[in-house]
């Protein structure tokens, strides 16, 4: 049997004090059902940007409570498909993203979507339909569903589509996940503030590895292993995704640190996946030619 979440079940913190709307065990499959970034404010490209209620932003839907979950575990959610709706919006809000020193107006793009393409006025982009926000209840603080942190959260990680499995650090019992801020396609960086928002629904498997977890949540696909890594500022993101993995492959070959830098040179790819946010958020992603997602796991 398949559970499903309502989009009317929506969060604006993780927290552990979300009271769960659904329980699940391990093996089992939910279909959460999403809104949009902007919980359905954005209707056409003549509303304004200046009525937003951005109280509402990255509204995630949940919380699951999963039997078993416990504090040292790790949840493991595998995204076994996602649907988007036919239309999305894009914005540009001054003063926000990655040029927000200059001068420009506020503006609203409507798009039509599919599972295959995304129209950005004449141009056909390839749509790649993906999570932006997913998380877990943190120990104890409450922190917005816009932000990001070892919990998840708005992560925007454009790989984190069907295929992935996503590997979470539980810290409340039940792990309390949510998730929500469909993308129907962006690129790394997410450069003006948003992507292609849309709202859809989302089927994942639920799992759960005991008493061992990583130092900050790891996707994985069928290429690569990649560490979500946050830093106040992109420089120091990218340092503490590159610490991690250089960690990891001096475990997991036997390598001295000089040797495990070097190596790291050769087969570590950074990427970015979001700079709009207060934390910037990058990925340092492994080919599984060289890794396993168990080599990531007991480095604290």
């Amino acid at each position: 049997m398949v559970k499903r979440i309502s989009k009317t079940n929506v969060i604006y913190k993780f927290s552990a004090k979300n009271k769960p709307v659904e329980t699940a065990s391990p093996g089992d499959l939910i279909i959460f059902e999403t809104i949009d970034c902007l919980g359905g404010q954005i209707r056409n490209e003549n509303d304004s940007i200046s009525a937003i209620d951005w109280s509402r932003v990255n509204g995630a839907t949940g919380p699951l409570y999963v039997k078993g979950a416990e504090p040292g575990d790790t949840l493991a959610v595998e995204i076994l498909d996602i649907s988007v709706d036919d239309k999305a919006f894009l914005v540009t809000v001054p003063g926000n993203g990655v040029l927000s020193n200059l001068k420009f107006s506020s503006k609203i793009k409507m798009l039509k979507t599919s599972k295959y393409t995304t129209n950005f006025s004449s141009l056909r982009i390839k749509s790649n339909p993906m999570i932006g926000t997913i998380g877990v209840a943190p120990a104890y603080d409450e922190i917005p569903c816009g932000d990001l942190g070892r919990h998840g959260g708005n992560m925007d990680v454009p790989i984190l589509n069907a295929g992935s499995i996503l590997y979470l650090p539980v810290t409340v019992e039940g792990a309390l996940l949510a998730l929500g801020d469909l993308h129907a396609v962006q690129a790394d960086g997410e450069l003006c503030v948003s992507a292609a928002e849309t709202s859809g629904e989302v089927l994942v498997r639920i799992n759960l590895i005991k008493k061992r977890q990583p130092r900050f949540p790891i996707l994985e696909n069928k290429d690569i292993i990649a560490i979500l890594a946050f830093g106040n500022t992109i420089d120091e993101a990218i340092r503490a995704a590159t610490e991690y993995a250089v960690e990891t492959l001096m475990i997991s070959h036997k390598l001295s640190f000089e040797e495990a830098y070097m190596l790291g040179s050769l087969i570590v790819n950074l990427r970015i996946n979001q700079l709009v946010d207060p934390k910037k958020g990058v990925r340092a992603e492994i080919s599984k030619d060289f890794v396993k997602f168990e080599d990531f796991l007991g480095i604290k």
